[in-house]
């Protein structure tokens, strides 16, 4: 049919992940609302629209309300836009409408568009501008009467951005994140296209979010998307749509650096699978990353460890007394540390800097210890999400990879963050403390292993200078995973035994 929504021709902003949602970029030739309160990146936003396209030898205009063009070239700066090197390439042009110190207040109602549209024009018509970015409508229809004449200017505004065949994006101020869209409630009625971004505070945590509201006419994808802002960079959308699970399964085996614990995992890890080892504070999770890491290099592999809760030396020091030398295989090139503090950044600043040292770095094996310390800074949704962006770059890359996860309890029990990613790794090892007759000690099990046989009893362990020692299934003892022990007599276990097997003799042949 020749009114197909895919006819739209679409524009690509260089917006990395916004293209993505976007199904292509914004529709070409139309003015695209972007909406937002305070603090959620509406400027960045349309300075990066027109330096992408600068990037991609389209020339753009920027007009201003608030912002004069200096001090805007001065906030930009960190993002590595040279926007007076574009200007005098006639690549890059203002048109400053921001306040002056001078300026007398206009009437109520008696401020006309015209001239300053006249000025966007030639603008447009100089630089031969293909984009058009407007910084903030509300500034100027403050001088407006009432939302009538707000509603006329803004059509006007958009005939006219049509007439000339750009492509726009014009900013404007909401009071609150859900709600209004826009501060006179009729924006979003002229524009064609709306773009919501939002800087959420929940449980004291700020997340920004991206979404698309609509697109008249044709087709975007639906429902808010997680972006930051990096600098030297900008706007960067991470979008979960974008994961496929189409990544390759190898049936090649690696192993743990541990003899036993790849007996009980039929044979090691899968070369591109996701481990979750969780455990109580002390039960061996950092060994066993140790171990993972250690293992590798043995075999010329290169390995990537992040720590949240560790310093680099302290993460060397521990590694010597459990007989592997950190500082040897970084030294070789087959190891790469970085420690980092969770609070530093938001998840999807430390997602898009884990992607970055993967790419950098080109490791076999990568190691996240721990999942837990991540979560604290994150609500439970944004958490999941970051936990889903990272499996799936890891498993695309075809590599192996451990994290690890502390329980809340010390004697086991539910963890938080086990419910939310066991079903996305695709092995567990539970690591807890067995309580036996006064005595504190360590029990290991094999919870689950995609794609392969493994051990199911839980096996006693121990450690010392050479790293982790698993010895024999715990007998006489239940309730170890649950934390609520039960200790169970030889003669219980008897009774319990011939139980079965009576019901096993009595059930009629199939």
């Amino acid at each position: 049919m020749s009114r197909d929504l895919v006819s739209i021709e679409r524009l690509q902003t260089g917006i990395p992940g916004f293209d993505h949602i976007a199904n292509g970029g914004l529709p070409r030739g139309r003015t695209t609302l972007v909406s937002g309160t305070a603090g959620s990146a509406k400027t960045v936003f349309a300075a990066q629209f027109l330096a992408a396209g600068v990037h991609a030898g389209e020339a753009g205009v920027f007009v201003t309300f608030e912002e004069s063009p200096d001090a805007l070239c001065q906030n930009m700066q960190g993002f590595g836009w040279t926007i007076p090197e574009w200007e005098a390439q006639n690549r890059w042009a203002f048109v400053d409408a921001s306040p002056q110190p001078d300026d007398e207040l206009v009437v109520m109602g008696a401020y006309d568009l015209g001239a300053l549209l006249a000025r966007i024009e030639h603008a447009v018509r100089r630089t031969g501008a293909t984009r058009v970015s407007m910084d903030s409508l509300g500034a100027i229809f403050t001088r407006l009467a009432d939302t009538r004449m707000v509603r006329n200017e803004l059509f006007r505004i958009v005939a006219t951005l049509k007439r000339m065949g750009v492509t726009a994006v014009i900013t404007a101020e909401r009071s609150q994140e859900y709600g209004d869209i826009a501060r006179y409630g009729v924006e979003e009625f002229v524009a064609d296209d709306v773009v919501i971004l939002r800087n959420l505070l929940e449980d004291e945590k700020r997340r920004r979010t991206v979404e698309i509201l609509k697109f008249r006419g044709t087709s975007h994808q639906k429902g808010g998307f997680p972006f930051t802002v990096i600098p030297g960079q900008g706007i960067v959308v991470i979008p979960l749509s974008a994961i496929e699970l189409k990544q390759r399964s190898s049936n090649l085996r690696i192993t743990s650096g541990n003899g036993e614990l790849d007996r009980m995992c039929g044979g090691g890890f899968f070369r591109d699978s996701i481990i979750l080892v969780s455990g109580a504070t002390g039960t061996g999770k950092t060994l066993m990353a140790t171990s993972f890491m250690a293992s590798g290099a043995k075999r010329g592999e290169r390995s990537l460890l992040f720590a949240y809760e560790e310093s680099r030396d302290q993460l060397f020091r521990n590694a010597t007394g459990w007989g592997t030398d950190f500082e040897q295989m970084e030294h070789d090139g087959l190891l790469r540390v970085v420690c980092n503090y969770p609070e530093v950044s938001s998840l999807e600043d430390q997602l898009i800097a884990i992607q970055a040292e993967i790419e950098r770095f080109r490791p076999q094996r990568v190691a996240i210890d721990s999942l837990s310390a991540l979560e604290r800074v994150s609500t439970i949704k944004g958490f999941r999400e970051f936990v889903i962006g990272l499996t799936s770059f890891i498993k695309h890359q075809e590599i192996a990879g451990l994290y690890t996860s502390t329980t809340p309890t010390l004697l086991g029990g539910t963890s938080i963050t086990e419910a939310h990613i066991s079903t996305i790794t695709d092995s567990i090892i539970l690591l807890r403390y067995v309580e036996l007759f006064g005595e504190m000690r360590r029990g290991l099990t094999v919870l689950k292993m995609r794609g392969s046989h493994h051990d199911k009893e839980i096996r006693e362990f121990t450690i010392d200078g050479g790293g982790m020692h698993i010895g024999r299934p715990f007998r006489n003892i239940s309730g170890i995973l649950s934390g609520q022990f039960t200790h169970v007599t030889p003669s219980e276990i008897e009774r319990l035994g011939a139980m079965f097997r009576e019901e096993e003799s009595e059930s009629p042949p199939s």
